[in-house]
């Protein structure tokens, strides 16, 4: 099958790691497409608006002309056009997926999106499990991490037990990710332990983010009851990793990976996360034996194989 993702921006790089992961692990070929750049994190792109000389949409029509689904990112759909060309004139014959990754005017504007899917007859993928609970008809289908590119191998370097402890968090949106609960507890920490240093990453090229956090000790997602792609980047690093999981996110992940044990270090709350980070703080064997299962999950549970055989199954039933 041919497939091509359409987005606006790129959504936390999932657009280009399911692309490739696709070209990679199955049969089928992927294109994706991108209209814009947002947050400067400059991901790997395919074909990018802004690349794309002398209004030349030669390639862009010929690859959704032939494609055989069509995979929307985010609040895209077939009412938007790419440059000069109407995406709804080439539909026909074609399956249409909409692939939500959480953003706000989805949420908020769940009911009008649902009613708009139920009518087209049209199923949904959820990037993460929370919004399983919300959105009609839809599947969750894991984000992915190239949990075997250099940037996602731990970095067994024996000067990280010896520096000071560094703990960061790379939120897109602060005000969403519990950034002010992360600050104040590392700044009341840092009174206790003066090797105490607090990372926090934005608006920095997403290579650049992923050479920071492996010179970390310690990641904290968030704690909104699910994980973000910070979570599978930085427990793919080799990292002990923070975020505040709920039952139903617990249960998901499970089902999916088929394990009960989980590399998460859970806290749901501010004194929950002033405990955790405490004992991580105190003891350099626990966060080295942590990380290192962390990776192990990774490689057992989470690869980029498994995901796109979801996905494939996902493609064939609709």
């Amino acid at each position: 099958m041919n497939i091509v993702m359409i987005t606006n921006n790129d959504p936390a790089g999932m657009g280009i790691a399911f692309t490739n992961a696709i070209n990679r692990y199955s049969e089928h070929t992927c294109r994706l497409i991108t209209t814009t750049e947002m947050y400067g994190f400059e991901y790997e792109s395919d074909i990018h608006f802004p690349d794309i000389k002398d209004d030349d949409f030669d390639e862009v029509e010929f690859l959704i002309k032939n494609a055989d689904i069509i995979h929307f990112h985010l609040l895209r759909d077939e009412n938007s056009h790419l440059g000069p060309l109407l995406i709804r004139d080439y539909i026909r014959g074609k399956k249409i997926i909409h692939h939500h990754h959480g953003h706000p005017d989805y949420i908020i504007n769940i009911n009008e999106y649902n009613e708009k899917y139920r009518k087209l007859g049209r199923k949904v993928i959820v990037s993460t499990p929370d919004l399983l609970q919300i959105a009609d008809n839809a599947t969750w289908i894991p984000n992915i991490v190239p949990i075997n590119d250099v940037h996602y191998l731990p970095r067994y370097d024996p000067t990280l037990l010896q520096t000071s402890i560094r703990i960061c968090q790379a939120p897109t949106r602060k005000y969403h990710k519990h950034t002010d609960i992360f600050t104040q507890i590392i700044q009341e920490l840092a009174t206790e332990h003066l090797n105490l240093k607090m990372v926090i990453i934005e608006r920095i090229p997403h290579v650049q983010c992923l050479k920071l956090k492996r010179n970390c000790h310690i990641v904290f997602d968030h704690m909104r009851g699910w994980f973000g792609i910070s979570s599978l980047e930085s427990l793919s690093q080799g990292k002990p990793v923070i975020a505040g999981l709920d039952d139903w996110n617990i249960r998901c992940i499970k089902e999916f990976t088929g394990t009960n044990e989980l590399p998460w270090q859970v806290a749901h709350d501010a004194e929950e996360l002033r405990n955790v980070f405490r004992k991580l703080i105190n003891d350099s064997e626990l966060r080295y034996s942590i990380g290192r299962f962390s990776r192990a999950f990774m490689e057992k549970h989470w690869t980029e194989r498994h995901v796109v055989q979801i996905l494939e199954d996902f493609y064939r039933n609709i």
